[in-house]
């Protein structure tokens, strides 16, 4: 993309440069025109390079202000017609008329983008009873790395979206000072890397500057695209819910494939660890699921066969109880 915008802006340099020289050459200054066209364009590519940290959508939104802000001018300017007022009075009160509602019509249109959907790049056109199939990353999500191996068996057949305050708080995590941070921001872009060649990704450009905090900046983009959340972060879970987002969490989903054990079961577990209760072993299960084992504490490092007492599910997943069958 970068090399076809650069040769873009080339051919845009030579092109105005020629137009240029050739306007001058009919005034006999044709390398005047030369320099006078080029330097236009260079002007130009400037103000396009200013304008990256543009929104397309604030940008469309501002423009649907001024048309509105004229189509109002001019029925407020037509209603003048009714007073006795004088050509020049009257020219000097459309163009003050004209600027004001110009005025208020694009700052109307700034303030509320968020609710300018019918604008035409944030159309939406969707059969009734539809539901969005976009799912927002978050930088949890992408750093966990369980996304990936949901991704490559096919379940989510959705459009995956990343934007770009996203990435950008990733290439920040990989760029700390402090190597376990680094060591995660890295693992993050290196999964993206690998989500990438499996699915197409979207990189959403939308940004909210008057925002800092990247977990509002994704429930606004996702209000604003109506697209779903793919988090592991237990805070953004329960905010995102309370404003009617529909978050998709990984936690949840590995909770749920777990395999049910039921009280009366037999195990064989392996006790790596002592409980925090007197006496205890812990062990876990393949899916990681911990196993705590009563009077377990003298058989660290043994494996042994359990009976199942209870199971119980906390909000970090669940626990299962088990006394060991060689007492």
């Amino acid at each position: 993309m970068r090399i076809t915008l650069f040769f873009m802006r080339l051919l845009f340099v030579i092109g105005s440069s020629l137009i240029g020289y050739s306007i001058g050459m009919d005034v006999k200054e044709g390398i005047v025109g030369l320099y006078i066209g080029a330097t236009f364009s260079m002007v130009i590519i400037i103000l396009e390079m200013m304008m990256r940290r543009v929104s397309v959508r604030g940008l469309s939104s501002m423009v649907f202000g001024l048309l509105l802000g004229l189509i109002m001018a001019k029925i407020v300017s037509n209603a003048f017609i009714l007073f006795p007022i004088d050509a020049s009075m009257r020219s000097i009160t459309n163009i003050i008329l004209t600027l004001s509602f110009c005025y208020l019509g694009a700052a109307l249109g700034l303030r509320g983008r968020d609710e300018f959907n019918v604008i035409i790049p944030y159309v939406k056109l969707k059969r009734q009873g539809e539901l969005s199939d976009a799912v927002i990353l978050d930088t949890s999500a992408i750093i966990d790395g369980r996304i990936l191996d949901i991704c490559k068996t096919h379940f989510l057949e959705v459009k995956l979206i990343v934007p770009r305050f996203v990435l950008k708080e990733l290439q920040t995590i990989a760029d700390s000072a402090d190597s376990i941070k680094r060591q995660r921001g890295k693992r993050g872009l290196e999964i993206l890397h690998t989500i990438q060649k499996e699915i197409n990704i979207t990189i959403q450009e939308e940004d909210f500057p008057e925002i800092q905090e990247v977990d509002t900046k994704l429930i606004r983009l996702a209000k604003l695209l109506e697209a779903k959340v793919a988090t592991v972060d237990f805070n953004l879970n329960r905010i995102a819910t309370l404003q009617g987002i529909k978050i998709l969490n990984i936690n949840e989903l590995a909770n749920a494939l777990k395999a049910i054990v039921l009280p009366g079961e037999n195990l064989e577990i392996k006790i790596i660890k002592e409980g925090k209760e007197y006496n205890q072993g812990i062990g876990y299960l393949e899916d990681g699921t911990m196993v705590v084992v009563e009077n377990g504490r003298k058989l660290i490092g043994k494996t042994l066969a359990v009976g199942v007492t209870s199971v119980l599910q906390t909000q970090a997943g669940k626990m299962i109880f088990a006394k060991s069958l060689q007492e």
